[in-house]
């Protein structure tokens, strides 16, 4: 039986969900090649993932797509990958790896609007993450979404399944976890589940202060496919919003999301923002950036800020772009929820974290990928 929701949180959530309403055992046996004549890398199936036959794009030389099938999702999920120019010509060398985690109701082809990201000093990853999956394995199995393990495909089986298949440099100073919105929360998520894969991470306009009831309302309405202004910003980089997908039981994620008798336990089990979880990103580096010029990116400036000064309190460094209006970051930023602010946003970080790339940057554990 569901607990009531305390009267003050009753407030706050009503008012903080209108304003979100507002707001290896197969192969490719006949790889696919682009007009000019080039075809992806032959990857392997392997860690639970099977590639769906005549399911891959390739858009250019350097940029393709797989389709898979895995025991932890139901249905067909994309991953994107886009390779540096000298991937092919270099043969001999590996590569950092950069994991892009895209927004919801958002899709891996947004990538293609942050031209940031086809960077020719790493290997960058866009793999599905579901209209409303939130980067969590779902508490719930038996919805209309049906299996619903997000983090499980990424963690165990997306990232190995990269460094068998890829040439990669496959230890955390050379792995980075990256998102925006909903993927902003992935990526912190995602460092502090996993500190022994990534050595960087940068959370953008992210909902990553689960103690925040706006925060949770946000999440809320993506269960509830509660569109309205939220969905006309959302992070789709097409500019079109298809909603969220089917409505699932407001608990199906996280569990009930009221603070009362313990009730949010795994709310605050998985919160970025929790000084607990920020301990973890000790030997991490992390950045983080936001806007706050309009109704959705005022909360992720506030979530920021207070994931910021936790770090500060805890002794911990990571830096924080908190470009307000746009005006300092970019003439096609408003500040706002949109790709115009985070395409900027990432052009300042890449060449960023190229050089931690190429310094070494974090603590080296693991191995190089076996990848052809």
């Amino acid at each position: 039986m569901r607990m009531p929701l305390p009267a003050t949180w009753r407030a706050r959530t009503r008012t903080a969900v209108a304003a979100a309403a507002l707001t290896v055992t197969a192969t490719l046996t006949a790889p696919l090649a682009h007009a000019d004549g080039a075809a992806p890398p032959v990857l392997t199936d392997g860690f639970g993932l099977t590639q769906v036959a005549g399911g891959t794009q390739v858009h250019s030389d350097t940029d393709f797509t797989i389709t898979v099938t895995t025991p932890q999702l139901s249905g067909q999920h994309k991953i994107r990958i886009f390779l540096p120019s000298g991937y092919r010509t270099q043969p001999d060398k590996r590569w950092p790896v950069t994991y892009f985690l895209h927004g919801g109701p958002g899709s891996p082809d947004d990538a293609a609007a942050v031209p940031a990201l086809r960077s020719d000093s790493m290997i960058t990853v866009v793999p599905d993450g579901g209209r409303k999956g939130w980067y969590a394995d779902w508490l719930m199995q038996n919805t209309a979404e049906g299996k619903a393990n997000w983090e499980s495909f990424h963690l165990k089986q997306v990232v190995p399944f990269i460094d068998a298949n890829l040439r990669t440099l496959a230890d955390r100073g050379h792995r980075a976890v990256t998102g925006l919105s909903m993927g902003g929360f992935g990526a912190l998520r995602y460092a502090e589940a996993r500190p022994d894969l990534f050595g960087h991470a940068a959370a953008l306009s992210g909902g990553i202060d689960f103690g925040m009831a706006e925060v949770r309302a946000a999440v809320l309405a993506t269960e509830l496919n509660i569109t309205g202004a939220w969905c006309a910003v959302s992070t789709s980089g097409t500019g079109e919003c298809t909603g969220y997908g089917p409505v699932v039981d407001s608990d199906a994620i996280f569990g009930s999301p009221y603070p009362v008798f313990d009730a949010d336990r795994i709310w605050k089990a998985v919160d970025p923002a929790a000084p607990v979880n920020l301990a973890r990103l000790a030997a991490t580096d992390v950045t983080l950036y936001t806007g706050d010029n309009d109704l959705i990116d005022h909360y992720t400036a506030i979530a920021s800020r207070n994931v910021k000064s936790r770090m500060d309190a805890l002794g911990l460094k990571s830096r924080l772009v908190d470009y307000g209006d746009g005006a300092s970051l970019s003439p096609q930023c408003n500040g706002g929820h949109n790709y115009g602010c985070w395409a900027a946003a990432f052009a300042d970080y890449v060449p960023r974290l190229t050089a931690a790339f190429e310094a070494g940057a974090g603590v080296t554990r693991g191995t190089k990928g076996s990848g052809a």
